[in-house]
């Protein structure tokens, strides 16, 4: 039951861009189109599940143990750099004109606020789940970073879909363009508060 709502709640109650804000720089820089965000989110997916679970096993068997918690934030961007290195790599391999479609937001996932966020909320926040407040485990920080990238990639897919749908339509001249992805944005993020009441 942990699990279920640790999954629920990172993707529609605390999901990570419409109610912590965090990743605003690739989801607006990106979504103009599906499959430029569709990719990128797959990328983040990637990138935040491996570096979580990375950074979980360094923070409790190096850090933690040799009382080297305040190097935890330095760590933490060396492996997620390290991380986005390689998937880089990968897309230059398997997929050129998705990596050529990313362009620079790719190696900016080496500086996306959600990455981090996820990984040094993981090993810091204590989470209530249905009984007294815990650190998670290594099971339930995956499940979390899985969750949590999950609901990155379906708000930045709904919100490409959106800009889409608006760059067809008749908006105001004076809203065209960011002022209406922005007001979009904040529509979308009172869509999802209505979750709230759920977990």
């Amino acid at each position: 039951m942990a699990y279920f709502l640790i999954f629920v709640s990172a993707i529609f109650v605390n999901n990570i861009l419409l109610a912590q804000f965090l990743g605003i720089c690739p989801f607006l820089g990106v979504s103009n189109k599906l499959s430029t965000a569709t990719g990128m989110s797959g990328a983040v997916c990637f990138v935040i599940t491996l570096a979580t679970v990375v950074t979980y096993l360094l923070n409790k068997y190096l850090l933690v143990p040799f009382g080297l918690e305040f190097l935890q934030t330095i760590s933490f961007i060396l492996v997620i750099a390290a991380l986005v290195q390689m998937v880089e790599i990968v897309l230059k391999k398997i997929s050129p004109s998705l990596y050529q479609a990313l362009g620079i937001f790719l190696p900016l996932i080496t500086t996306n606020c959600a990455v981090l966020g996820v990984a040094i909320t993981v090993v810091t926040k204590e989470f209530a789940l249905g009984g007294a407040p815990h650190m998670l485990n290594l099971g339930e920080a995956t499940v979390y970073a899985i969750a949590t990238s999950l609901g990155y990639g379906l708000a930045m897919c709904l919100f490409a879909g959106l800009r889409e749908h608006l760059a067809q339509s008749d908006v105001p001249k004076a809203f065209k363009g960011l002022p209406i992805a922005l007001i979009t944005v904040g529509i979308m993020a009172m869509a999802f508060l209505g979750f709230s009441g759920i977990v």
